[in-house]
């Protein structure tokens, strides 16, 4: 049941992962990523099977910082679903955490400027979506101004935000992370932010920063 007719969303929050164990993952997104405040975790076994429909991505500034977060999420328990390569677009790789959430760490700079670090200059979430314009208009009406927008790709304006937020067909998503489209059951995620309770086409919870247990 969605309660946003008079609420407007600017800022996501937090996010917050369904897993199994939640000490375990939170030990997983402090040893891999020094993540505490923008990830949260409750336990849930609710049923869940292949793509889950979303990634996070942690941007850089250059590749010795991606390569220092993908080698620390290996270390902590991470799986690798695309080594760290170059592209036309920067460096990035893809990790799946062990609670089963996948992680793009990624710069659009090809060049080292400074020592490496394993600090990130931004969280984006991205949602896979089956009708992106669709969804599009959805997130518009609720009060989201648009970035960019080309294609099945959508980048949200989210100035401020601790979290940006952007959309891309489902499966373009999953071939970007390195993983089949095909999944069903719960996404195990729900996203906090300013505009109340709700759901969004794809089926994405939407909750207050004060309903999230950490």
């Amino acid at each position: 049941m969605n309660n946003t007719d008079s609420l407007t969303l600017t800022s996501i929050d937090s996010i917050t992962l369904d897993v199994v164990d939640p000490e375990a993952a939170v030990r997983f997104y402090a040893d891999a990523f020094g993540l505490q405040d923008q990830v949260r975790t409750r336990a849930s076994d609710a049923p869940t099977t292949g793509f889950r429909g979303f990634t996070m991505s942690l941007v850089v500034a250059q590749p010795a910082d991606v390569h220092a977060l993908f080698d620390s999420a290996v270390a902590a328990g991470a799986t690798v679903l695309k080594p760290v390569e170059k592209s036309l677009w920067g460096v990035g790789g893809v990790v799946q955490a062990p609670d089963g959430a996948i992680w793009n760490l990624a710069t659009s700079t090809k060049k080292d400027t400074r020592p490496a670090s394993k600090q990130f200059d931004s969280i984006v979430l991205l949602l896979g979506a089956e009708d992106v314009p669709a969804t599009k208009r959805f997130y518009v009406d609720r009060g989201l101004g648009v970035a960019k927008s080309f294609g099945s790709y959508v980048d949200f304006a989210t100035p401020g935000s601790p979290i940006g937020l952007g959309l891309y067909k489902r499966r373009a998503l999953a071939k970007s992370a390195g993983v089949a489209p095909e999944g069903s059951g719960s996404h195990r995620l729900q996203v906090n932010g300013d505009a109340g309770s709700f759901t969004d086409p794809d089926g994405f919870e939407w909750g207050t920063s004060t309903a999230a247990t950490e």
